[in-house]
């Protein structure tokens, strides 16, 4: 483990920083690229995308057309309008032939039955599934709000669940590779309070994508029919939507808003500027297609205010409070404050020179 010299090295209570790690914003992906050539992300492929009326999914949709793929976009009844424009944008790059719409509620199996079919009777293949639909709610917390736990279970985990288990056995029968891509979120990796319903729902659908990707690889190691790989896209949402103690907040980050992706769900249907430390979702979803296409399972995103050491530093010291028995978010936690603010320091210091290796 390399280490600062000012370092004192790891106390017994705060997580060692040491691992490998290799992370770095990236930039689009390019199918026409001979060595990032992918049997998926290819011209002529066929990506199915949940919830892509706006925000991540609109983006996906426009980013994977722009790789030459057939388009089935899928999100509620209600917004049938936004998916109906964004398909005839989508004609322009792909073909109005390329491109269908079928108003979808995921917490209908029915809806998500007559998707599949629709989708393998026009085109009879799925090459991405971007498990992407997902609501915020109203927030409950783990005292209140019972409906709100139902609610955002409804789509956010049992609306995941039967997308994916409506397609993969599909999928699995295909004569070329596919992908499954559930949207998660970074509130579901570390847990800020607030919304405690969202985070836990988020939580729900990385261990379910952990899972799935599981089978996955042992059915393929076992020499089971079809190729398909699991990823989970995690990414940060919005803090004024995920309310965060102000006290304490780390030093790294002194403004009340750590970093979001800047979608309808927090505030770009506002009409108001995109705040300096958010990513768009266009850059967001760059990022995660070139993840994916190295082959990466948590393509965890960054933005313009929490970079990438941030974010490692703050999985691993909420890891460790599990490892070391410290007490349930001591992130948060008012006799945690300095050591967690002197853990972020010196993460950051090992990681200006270099030394840092999470």
């Amino acid at each position: 483990m390399l280490q600062s010299p000012r370092s004192r090295g790891p106390s017994p209570k705060r997580p060692a920083l040491s691992g490998s790690a290799s992370f770095e914003p990236s930039g689009a992906f390019d199918p026409t690229d001979a060595d990032t050539a992918h049997p998926v992300l290819h011209p002529g492929r066929v990506a199915v995308i949940t919830g892509a009326a706006s925000g991540i999914g609109a983006a996906a949709a426009r980013e994977l057309a722009a790789l030459g793929m057939k388009i089935a976009l899928a999100d509620l009844p209600a917004a049938l309008p936004a998916l109906t424009a964004l398909a005839a944008d989508l004609a322009d790059l792909v073909g109005e032939a390329n491109v269908l719409v079928v108003p979808t509620d995921v917490r209908v199996l029915a809806d998500i039955v007559r998707l599949r079919d629709t989708v393998y009777e026009t085109w009879h293949e799925v090459g991405v599934l971007m498990n992407n639909a997902g609501v915020g709610g109203e927030e409950g917390t783990s005292l209140d709000n019972l409906s709100a736990w139902h609610a955002v279970f409804a789509t956010n985990v049992l609306g995941v669940v039967a997308v994916q288990q409506t397609f993969v056995g599909a999928m699995l029968h295909q004569e070329n590779p596919a992908m499954v891509i559930n949207t998660g979120s970074k509130q579901g990796v570390t847990n800020p309070p607030g919304n405690t319903a969202y985070n836990a729902s988020k939580a729900a659908v990385k261990s379910l994508t952990e899972g799935l990707a599981h089978e996955l690889r042992t059915r393929a190691a076992a020499g089971g029919a079809g190729s398909v790989s699991a990823h989970l896209f995690v990414r940060l949402s919005s803090s004024s939507f995920f309310p965060r103690p102000r006290p304490l907040l780390h030093l790294a980050n002194p403004s009340p808003s750590p970093g979001w992706t800047y979608t309808g769900l927090t505030g770009a249907h506002s009409g108001g500027a995109k705040p300096a430390g958010a990513w768009t979702a266009q850059e967001t979803v760059r990022h995660m297609l070139a993840r994916v296409a190295a082959g990466e399972f948590y393509v965890l995103c960054p933005d313009n205010e929490t970079g990438p050491e941030i974010d490692q530093l703050r999985i691993m010291w909420a890891a460790a409070d599990v490892a070391q028995g410290r007490p349930a978010l001591s992130r948060w936690h008012r006799d945690y404050k300095a050591l967690y603010e002197e853990y972020i320091r010196e993460g950051q210091a090992l990681a200006s020179e270099g030394a840092l290796m999470l």
